[in-house]
């Protein structure tokens, strides 16, 4: 293009046009830093003064997403006054809707995120009692629901026909079943662990692949945590077909253990310490009361052998462990009073 002819286009209106078009794009940019320093933070505090928290997670979902919508209405306000662009070109107008689109679908997307705070207030008010297991599908189905919608709508947007790609989808479901079985398989291991609730976030199971507690479940596979602080990711269809020990959900713990004492002990010397022990685990405040055995259960080359069967209450493990190890260290204190040796094999 010769300078004479792109004169020509630099006119004085143009020129004014121009600095418009410029300054309501800087104007938005202004209230976009005015709106997250000042508005946003006012609104904020203000909603934390509220019964629930629900008012200040829809404020925080929709914090970026209202940024972007002043650079939006700012481009569009802006191509209106632009001398050399036609701001009612489709394609263009398309765009904006497309984008206006996204940024309420980013929003949404981001409410279901923390949607677990919806349900927990849910619970909490009215008692529906969600099982915690169910809130991460919940909040992945929103979140699919939501971005299927905004897909169908963007794509109306661009005249493209959405039946039509559905009834291609019923044509070709059975390719589509084939190929991805064991999808399906995990979706429907995942829908028989919800149901049955072998086990919940933040148990502690065992199965023939994995120990640990629980930490995520979603559509395809379960997350376990094991006890060296590993993460290991089961498969879904594998988990819910496995024999899966859930030991969060015992009322007690067992100990079971055996003492082997000198075969020259004597009867009046053995029936005496094995009263005193049974007293002191039928009185430890940690033991449950309900089935205790303190039993001269064999005679073997190692010597005389008593059985210890009880529980304690808590199933917690170092608890546990704590009140085995009290246990033991009085039932050494008893037989050295008693002056009984434990055998020892040779």
């Amino acid at each position: 293009m010769s300078w004479e002819k792109l004169l020509t286009y630099i006119t004085y209106e143009n020129l004014i046009s121009i600095g418009i078009s410029i300054g309501i794009l800087l104007l938005f940019l202004f209230f976009r830093k005015i709106f997250t320093k000042y508005v946003f933070a006012i609104l904020l505090k203000i909603s934390k003064k509220t019964p629930t928290e629900i008012l200040s997670s829809i404020f925080l979902a929709f914090k970026k997403p209202i940024q972007w919508l002043f650079i939006i209405i700012g481009v569009y306000l802006a191509a209106k006054y632009f001398p050399f662009f036609d701001h009612k070109n489709e394609l263009f107008l398309n765009l904006i809707r497309v984008s206006v689109i996204i940024i309420i679908t980013w929003g949404l997307v981001n409410l279901a995120s923390a949607s677990s705070l919806f349900f927990t207030n849910l619970n909490e008010r009215y008692n529906f009692h969600i099982d915690e297991i169910l809130i991460p599908f919940f909040s992945r189905a929103l979140k699919f629901i939501i971005i299927a919608i905004s897909l169908s709508v963007i794509a109306q947007e661009f005249d493209y026909e959405v039946n039509g790609f559905v009834a291609g989808l019923g044509l070709g479901g059975l390719a589509f079943s084939l190929a991805a079985q064991d999808a399906l398989k995990n979706l429907f291991g995942g829908i028989v662990i919800i149901t049955e609730k072998p086990f919940t976030i933040g148990d502690w199971i065992l199965t023939p692949n994995v120990e640990g507690t629980v930490e995520d479940i979603n559509f395809r596979s379960t997350k376990v945590r094991t006890f060296a602080d590993a993460l290991v990711t089961v498969p879904n269809a594998t988990l819910a077909n496995d024999p899966i020990t859930n030991w969060s959900k015992m009322g007690k713990r067992q100990i079971t253990f055996d003492i082997h004492v000198e075969n020259t002990t004597p009867k009046d010397k053995l029936q005496g310490a094995m009263k005193q022990i049974e007293e002191l685990i039928k009185n430890h405040p940690g033991v449950h009361p309900e089935t205790i055995f303190v039993k001269f259960n064999d005679y073997s080359d190692h010597g005389l052998q008593i059985y210890f069967y009880f529980f304690t209450k808590t199933t917690n493990w170092g608890e546990y462990l704590d009140i085995k190890e009290e246990i033991n260290f009085k039932i050494l204190e008893i037989l050295k009073r008693k002056n009984i040796e434990i055998a020892f094999c040779c």
